[in-house]
Parts: C-alpha cells; structure tokens; sequence
C-alpha cells in the first residue's frame, strides 16, 4: 500500500507514518519526489490498514500496489529509478553505459590489456567473469579470487568501475570486496538466497533474466533484492530460449518498452549472449539502443579464437571501436548520448 502524504509535511510526520508502519509489522519505504512524499508500506494485506492512515492528519491519501512486484513496479515509484556506481556514471540518466571486457578473466596481463582497449573505444565500465556457471564441468571455470584481484587492479588502474558475477551466497561477500557491480547471471535468478544475499548488501547489482523467464518472474526476483533494502538494481535481458535454432538465444526486443512501463529500474541489453553469433553483435546493439536500453554490455577479446570462454560472440578491439561509433549517433537520434 502507498501511503501519500499531504504537500508541505514535516520531517517528524514522515517520521511518524513510518513509525506506525513498523508498528504493524511492516516495512516503510520513503519516496521523496519533487512536490509529494510518499512512504511505501510493504507486505501481505496491507491494504486492511488503510482506514488508519487515511485518519492521519499527515495522510492525503492511500492506495494499493495491483502488482505482486511492489518495489519494483511503476506504482510504487513513477520517476525512473538513476544508479550512480560512483560519481562520473549514472545509470539510467541520459547517457547510455556500456561495460565491456572478456567473458572469462584469464590473466592479469589479459584483463588489463583488454581493459585499455575498451576504454579507449568509449566503455566506462568493466565486465569479467571470475566463476564461470558453464553447461559442461569439463570447462573452464574461472579464476576466482585471482580474477577477481585482476579486475580490480585493471580498474584501479584505469579509474573505471568493474562488474562480475556471483554465483553463490559464499562468494557475495568477496564480489563486495572486488568490484563495484555484482552480476546475477541467467541461471541464478531464481535462486532465492541468493538474491536476499546481494540484497543485503549496498553495490548495484545487474539482474540477468533467465533464459526461460517470463517478465514478470523477472521483476518478482528484483522484488527479492528490492526487499532487502538494496535499491540500486538493473534489470538485464540476455536473450530467451525459443524453438530457434540459428542463433544461441532469441533477444526479446519486445520486453524493453514493456519493462520500461512496469518497472521504474534501469534497463541493460547483453547483445553479446543474445544472439551468440560475433558478426551480428553490432546489429542488435544498435537495435539495443534504438529500443531503449540504458547500458550495453558486450563481450571482446583480443584473441577469440583462443578465448577460454565465448569466443565466436567475442568482438575484436577493431570491431568494438567501430561499434563505439557507429552506436553514437544512434544515441542521439532516440535523446540519449554514448560517447562524450
């Protein structure tokens, strides 16, 4: 239920509704916009308090949240939600991000060469994967924490934020030491503990929707994190599974502008997994951005034919240059900007 305040309230009435809602076993959720406060009160049947709050010289008025994803949903909150990952990058503003690196971290030498290479090109932020969630054990797993150590230093070194995954609970915490962006990949989504894991923590976190998840599984696994107290989310499509066999998944282009009216969260495309294929990246990031993605990310590689991970949906550096280019007027055309 949102409960919304009257205009000009005091600090120590916002603070009183609050107070109240904890009260009754709930948890306030304080939305300061430009005119109107709003203090959200999350939890089942909440609506059975309304005549409560409505009694509250405070109160303007109340109404309830129709969707099962609460924190995440356009009613609860209508302007759209920006992430600042440090004080140069907000995403979800007018410029669009774009993170970009290996898929798997594989050397320190690696990493930061690779590193260089994106940021010249335009990238703000970099991706690497340290645990690798891989369909066969015979494959390479990842470094761990010696990826992890390597990413750092890369961005350290040149002053970028950084992005990996977790895979499990344990490794939260190491994530939270290393990088700035926590990554939950396609095949953790719904894993529960996980999300309240990264919840509970404060770095965004970058939620890729599973191969075979609807939207709205996708936004009620948001609301786990949400729910947590952590706000700072994005929300990633990476392709869906289909009948289709001539790509690795189908990028579901549909699901941004219906996204974009559900959920207030910051939306990132991954062209990259989406059609698996390196010659046809560039073509759907371009269709990334004309959709309405706030951030992109891409895989490249130096040498992908030798890459221990993802190699054919690998761009090469001169590829992601020209991409970096060709993606900057496309930017403008929808009122965003990428490079500066």
């Amino acid at each position: 239920m949102m409960v919304t305040l009257r205009k000009g309230a005091k600090k120590k009435e916002i603070e009183a509704v609050s107070e109240k809602i904890k009260a009754l076993g709930y948890k306030p959720y304080v939305l300061k916009g430009k005119d109107i406060i709003t203090v959200g009160m999350i939890g089942e049947c909440a609506e059975k308090y309304k005549e409560v709050f409505e009694s509250m010289d405070a109160v303007e008025h109340t109404s309830e949240i129709q969707k099962p994803y609460k924190l995440a949903s356009r009613e609860f909150k209508k302007e759209n939600t920006i992430i600042k990952v440090n004080k140069n990058i907000e995403i979800g503003s007018k410029r669009i991000h774009v993170m970009a690196g290996p898929c798997a971290i594989e050397s320190e030498d690696l990493m930061i060469r690779t590193a260089e290479i994106v940021k010249d090109a335009g990238a703000t932020i970099i991706r690497g994967g340290a645990f690798k969630p891989r369909s066969s054990p015979y494959a390479f797993q990842g470094l761990g924490e010696k990826g992890l150590k390597y990413i750092k230093e890369s961005g350290k070194k040149l002053c970028m934020p950084t992005i990996s995954e977790a895979m499990t609970v344990e490794q939260v915490g190491l994530l939270s030491k290393y990088c700035d962006i926590i990554q939950i990949g396609a095949r953790n989504i719904q894993n529960y503990y996980l999300l309240k894991a990264v919840g509970k923590q404060k770095k965004p976190v970058l939620l890729k929707r599973g191969m075979a998840t609807t939207i709205k599984e996708l936004l009620l696994s948001a609301e786990y994190i949400l729910s947590q107290g952590n706000s700072n989310i994005m929300l990633c499509e990476r392709g869906i599974r289909t009948f289709e066999d001539s790509t690795r998944f189908t990028m579901d282009l549909n699901a941004i502008p219906v996204l974009k009216k559900l959920t207030h969260l910051p939306i990132i495309l991954d062209p990259s997994h989406g059609i698996g294929i390196r010659e046809h990246v560039g073509t759907m990031a371009k269709a990334c951005i004309a959709v309405g993605a706030d951030g992109l990310v891409i895989e490249v590689h130096p040498r992908p034919e030798e890459a221990l991970s993802d190699g054919p949906q690998s761009l090469l550096p001169d590829q992601f240059k020209t991409l970096m280019e060709e993606l900057d007027p496309i930017a403008k055309a929808v009122g965003r900007e990428l490079l500066v």
